[in-house]
């Protein structure tokens, strides 16, 4: 099995991005590939350069 390498997502599409719960702004996490959304304790995955942002789909934060 191969591991492919992250794909990068376009900085304006991140720019544009909001969470869809709290309409606030969202950190990129490059190493973990996601968007990190800290009023909402979640993080969205990033699939294939394709941000993921439905909240079932996303990581609950521990803090």
């Amino acid at each position: 099995m191969s591991t492919r390498p992250a794909q990068p997502v376009d900085p304006r599409l991140l720019e544009l991005l909001v969470c869809p719960l709290t309409k606030q702004t969202l950190e990129y996490n490059a190493e973990r590939q996601e968007l990190v959304s800290r009023a909402a304790k979640l993080a969205y995955p990033i699939r294939d350069g394709i941000p993921i942002m439905l909240p079932e789909e996303a990581r609950r934060l521990d803090t």
